[in-house]
């Protein structure tokens, strides 16, 4: 525990095995102390015994388990990122209002959540590389457009950028960088093989290595030229 206290704390809220597995990782290489959150932590496992990540067990809506969670680290929250999200699909005229109310609540509320305690966390700490800290949303094309049949996941996606666009206008100037990264386009898994047209066109899905390397862009970027925003697509992604 003494090192983890010495070490700055990282944490990523609704982990898997795809985009925030591969920023677990590149975030355990520079030396940060994991946290890593989800609804069934054993699923994780794999992963905290590669990182060294700390599991918790945790729904990102529960507002005591955020706050408690994000005050109890035992030393400086340097990186937050919220991953979850909810998709409900079908017509306007048959959409279940209460499982719509539900998807809302993850995709944003969640997220609300988790910048408000990380943000109260980092700015009762001390500045270190000219910062508080990084606080990253984890985006998608749907919150810069509407698609048919999917109205619940772009309500989500519209109030979780609104969020961040709000937060990085009150916290950059007290030195909180935040981020919404755009994910606009499908991301290459395992369970998830290239499109067709890989066969002409090669890395037609985003590697989740790649847009690791991208968030931690982010968690380096000098603060004279702070992206409040990021979008990225493979080479292929029609716009």
């Amino acid at each position: 525990m003494a090192e983890q206290t010495h070490s700055p704390q990282a944490l990523i809220v609704g982990a898997g095995a795809g985009l925030s597995a591969s920023f677990a990782r590149a975030l355990a290489r520079e030396g940060y102390a994991l946290h890593l959150t989800a609804r069934d932590v054993a699923k994780l496992e794999p992963l905290a015994a590669e990182t060294g990540a700390t599991l918790h067990q945790l729904d990102g809506t529960n507002v005591q388990g955020v706050a408690e969670l994000v005050a109890g680290f035992p030393g400086e929250l340097r990186v937050a990122c919220y991953n979850p999200s909810a998709r409900q699909r079908g017509p306007i005229t048959e959409l279940d209002p209460e499982t719509v109310r539900k998807s809302v609540e993850v995709t944003a509320h969640g997220a609300f959540l988790l910048g408000q305690a990380a943000a109260r966390r980092m700015l009762d700490q001390p500045m270190r590389d000219n910062r508080h800290g990084t606080i990253l949303f984890t985006g998608a094309s749907a919150g810069v457009k509407g698609f048919p049949l999917s109205a619940p996941f772009a309500m989500g996606k519209f109030a979780q950028r609104g969020l961040a666009q709000s937060m990085a206008r009150e916290l950059h100037p007290k030195g909180i960088h935040v981020a919404w990264i755009n994910i606009d386009g499908g991301i290459r898994n395992a369970a998830r093989p290239e499109r067709v047209e890989a066969t002409d066109n090669p890395d037609s899905m985003l590697n989740p290595d790649a847009i690791a390397q991208e968030y931690m862009h982010l968690v380096h970027q000098d603060r004279s030229a702070w992206s409040d925003e990021l979008t990225l697509r493979p080479w292929v992604e029609k716009f």
